[in-house]
């Protein structure tokens, strides 16, 4: 059984991994049709730029993000007065998680609608449908077990995220702490062992159910759709 204190950090890393997948998902679906059907002048730069988290070190990104969303920073100023609080905040973990996750969902969302027919988009086209039209109605379903599959990801990495985390929301237990910081403060703590393997076996619990869950809606989209 998990102790109160475990079990608020299971939900909390749960609210925030969600959370997370809610406020990249729009973005990155764009972006990746951006990368996936468009050329322009820059694309090479929008690309790196997109999958710069994934090699960053994650307590630079919290840093950047502290930086841009501090009570002094250029977004969390305007916010601050507005009297909405960003750092050390849950939103701050949700939006760390965001910015690790994103490359996974744009690389997952990008390559599912590179295998898309372009015809079937042309023909679309051709019957006046707009392009945003044609996105929504020919494009995305199509490629929805892509975007199922960055989504899963995205979550899974949210439920992991550390480094990012630790520096823009901080661990403040009942507030900020996640699964992952709840671990490490427990790892720390003396004779807290039964803490940290009750809490590994959760972490690896959600992130195979997700995974598994993945698979199996990925499956039935592709049969729904004539792909398999």
């Amino acid at each position: 059984m998990l102790t109160d204190a475990e079990y608020n950090a299971v939900l909390l890393s749960i609210q925030v991994a969600l959370a997370s997948v809610a406020l990249m998902l729009p973005p990155g679906i764009a972006v990746a049709w951006l990368l996936a059907r468009r050329r322009f002048v820059g694309k090479a730069v929008v690309d790196a730029l997109v999958h710069l988290p994934l090699v960053l070190p994650p307590v630079v990104v919290g840093y950047l993000l502290l930086e841009l969303f501090g009570r002094n920073g250029p977004l969390g100023g305007p916010l601050s007065r507005a009297g909405i609080s960003v750092a050390f905040t849950w939103r701050a973990a949700a939006i760390a998680s965001a910015v690790v996750g994103f490359p996974l969902l744009v690389r997952a969302v990008r390559l599912s609608i590179e295998l898309v027919d372009g015809r079937l988009e042309e023909a679309a086209r051709t019957l006046g449908a707009t392009r945003l039209w044609t996105f929504l109605t020919v494009t995305l379903p199509l490629c929805l077990p892509g975007v199922l599959s960055g989504m899963v990801l995205a979550f899974a990495r949210s439920l992991g995220e550390f480094g990012a985390t630790m520096t823009f929301a901080g661990n403040v237990p009942g507030r900020t702490q996640t699964l992952p910081l709840a671990v490490y403060t427990y790892i720390q703590t003396p004779h807290a062992e039964a803490s940290v393997h009750r809490l590994a076996l959760v972490s690896v619990l959600l992130s195979f159910a997700a995974l598994m869950m993945s698979d199996v809606l990925a499956r039935r989209l592709r049969r729904r759709w004539g792909h398999a």
